[in-house]
């Protein structure tokens, strides 16, 4: 199995030099896979979506074994924007196109649950990560802001969603002091949280609840019902794929479905009070285009800027510099400002933007490609492999209806024509067309 995303660019078993690595809580190591173990259960990936499986399984009372080739957390987990999202990350309205709109109200039943499992599980657990309401979507051309408009109606009128609401021009710049953005939409019921703290806090409550965990602990082959390790093999009754952008060659018929794509954040040294002048009301703000920004402050004062896209396997070398060039445009009183931390991360995205569920052969689930809303769907996507392994789940079956394509090319090509298409959408979003 060749692994490139998984060595590329870090460290092994040390997690990206990050804010939130160095403001995370401590966690004790889990011990290397020695040697061979039984599981009802066996989750590969330990960030959100393997964890919440996990926990979900303990729980139950079923023997769950975990591996995680280096820490938990240690992949988009542990790395992301920490924007906790409310809906879909496609649009619902391309939900209703695709599967109709009875399994789109489903998908959107479950989407929005995921918020609230997201902050449950945060609640019960005493997991401490900064949980923090309110999200703003930008509009960074014009007719965007009418888009928007029409997306808070849609989904108030036939969702009964009422916390979005438009923001014309003007209060858009009230609530970020940004030339940029030509009116959005904001919903209160999204947030945002510190991201490693949260993957952290999920490992603990799998972990009191009778899971196993086993880092450092890198996956060399899978056949049902068989993960072999590099020291050691798990047999299990199911056995769980939740690696995402990590999926390197480990499942094929997952990896011609999504692709994995470099994303890159920044952030400032302590602004003081110039950080709550940026956004005062303390929102985490995502603009509109293909190759997104996105941003917020972080409880110590600091903007958390993520911007900058690469589609190979390895990251630029100098990753501040490539974030600060979006960062300067959005906020262009920050210039010179300083850069403490500057890092990069890998996630995986669909052709749809719709997550992948999948059943690959008689017992293996594969969960994937959350296109960049995974702190609540992946947290749900886990729960809901979990309950499937379980013996049902009909949020499952609804989500694996879901149209989640192949990319074009086969495994060689894949990646080539990927990237032009890729490369042309934020060629698109620099001409603004």
């Amino acid at each position: 199995m060749t692994m490139r995303f998984l060595t590329a660019n870090d460290r092994p078993a040390v997690h990206a030099p990050s804010w939130y690595a160095a403001t995370a809580h401590a966690l004790p190591d889990h011990p290397p896979l020695e040697g061979d173990a039984t599981a009802d259960v066996c989750v590969i990936g330990g960030g959100y979506a393997g964890l919440s499986a996990a926990l979900r399984l303990a729980e139950a009372g079923r023997a769950v074994v975990l591996i995680e080739a280096h820490r938990v957390g240690w992949g988009a987990s542990g790395r992301n924007g920490g924007q906790i999202g409310y809906g879909p990350r496609a649009d619902i309205r391309w939900y209703e196109k695709a599967v109709g709109p009875d399994d789109a109200r489903k998908v959107w039943e479950v989407s929005t649950v995921a918020n609230g499992l997201v902050k449950a599980l945060i609640a019960r657990h005493g997991i401490a990560c900064d949980l923090t309401p309110g999200c703003l979507d930008a509009a960074w051309r014009w007719r965007d802001e009418a888009d928007l408009a029409d997306y808070a109606a849609h989904v108030a009128e036939r969702y009964g969603h009422p916390s979005i609401r438009p923001l014309g021009v003007e209060e858009m710049r009230a609530r970020v002091a940004s030339p940029c953005f030509h009116g959005g939409c904001e919903d209160r019921e999204a947030g945002h949280l510190h991201p490693l703290n949260y993957a952290l806090g999920l490992a603990r409550a799998a972990a009191a609840a009778g899971a196993r965990i086993h880092e450092r602990t890198t996956v060399t082959a899978l056949s049902d019902g068989r993960v072999t390790t590099a020291k050691g093999a798990v047999t299990a009754e199911t056995v769980i794929v939740a690696c995402n952008g990590y999926l390197d060659g480990l499942e094929p018929e997952t990896a011609s479905r999504v692709i994995p794509i470099n994303n890159f954040i920044a952030a400032t040294e302590p602004l003081g009070a110039r950080a709550r002048a940026l956004i005062p009301g303390n929102e985490c703000v995502a603009d509109t285009r293909f190759v997104l920004d996105y941003f917020r402050l972080s409880p110590d004062g600091r903007l958390l800027f993520g911007g900058g896209e690469t589609y190979g396997d390895r990251f630029p070398p100098d990753i501040a510099a490539l974030v600060r060039r979006p960062m300067e445009t959005v906020f262009p009183q920050l210039r010179g400002v300083r850069i403490d931390y500057a890092w990069g991360g890998t996630l995986a995205i669909t052709r749809t933007r719709a997550p992948l569920f999948r059943r690959v052969g008689k017992r293996i689930l594969s969960i994937s490609g959350w296109s960049g809303s995974g702190v609540h769907m992946a947290t749900m996507g886990g729960k809901l492999a979990a309950e499937a392994a379980l013996g049902g789940s009909p949020a499952w079956d609804v989500l694996a209806r879901v149209p989640t394509p192949p990319f074009p090319g086969g495994a060689r090509l894949r990646p080539v024509l990927s990237t032009l298409a890729l490369n042309w959408y934020a060629l698109r979003d620099r001409l603004g067309v």
